[in-house]
């Protein structure tokens, strides 16, 4: 039986915030309002590192997704106006897709739940080590030549390129 705590009330609204907000970015058809729906679920995510004692990637988590990512969305939105006269195009296979994303869901939660907790549940006697690092290693860590520097410029260059991408969009449009 799940303990009703404080820590699970907060996971519940977490995870209401995830799913919520990521129900609302497939379903609806304003992107500006599906802009406002990723923020939400966004804000869910930082909310479970900050549940995982792990402040620093909640602090990441709002600069860099919600501070940089979607507000570089809607700028590219605004800047695009072409999106903005668009027709209401009815897609016809929205079932194919549910079943498909049920099946993806389906299978990807076999594959988390299945290698954590074993095929009987709770793996008895097996200790789970926490290891929490400081913030200390975790700068360290992402500015090392030989640990996360890379993929820090590619995700700067990728952000870079879309917003050069919007404009050349927004100018081709006039």
């Amino acid at each position: 039986m799940i303990e009703l705590n404080v820590q699970t009330i907060a996971f519940l609204i977490f995870a209401a915030c995830i799913l919520g907000g990521a129900l609302g970015v497939v379903t609806t058809r304003n992107l500006i309002h599906a802009t406002l729906y990723l923020v939400l679920s966004l804000f869910g995510a930082a909310g479970f590192f900050v549940l995982l004692s792990a402040p620093f990637m909640a602090a990441v988590q709002v600069l860099v997704y919600i501070g940089a990512i979607a507000i570089l969305i809607v700028f590219a939105v605004m800047l695009t106006r072409s999106m903005t006269r668009l027709r209401d195009i009815y897609n016809r296979q929205w079932v194919m897709s549910a079943i498909a994303a049920g099946l993806l869901f389906v299978l990807l939660m076999v594959g988390v739940i299945l290698p954590v907790w074993g095929v009987g549940g709770a793996q008895a006697g097996r200790e789970v080590s926490e290891v929490v690092a400081s913030t200390a290693e975790l700068g360290t860590a992402l500015v090392s030549p030989n640990q996360f520097v890379l993929p820090f410029e590619v995700a700067s260059l990728l952000l870079t390129a879309a917003m050069i991408g919007a404009i050349v969009i927004a100018r081709d449009d006039e």
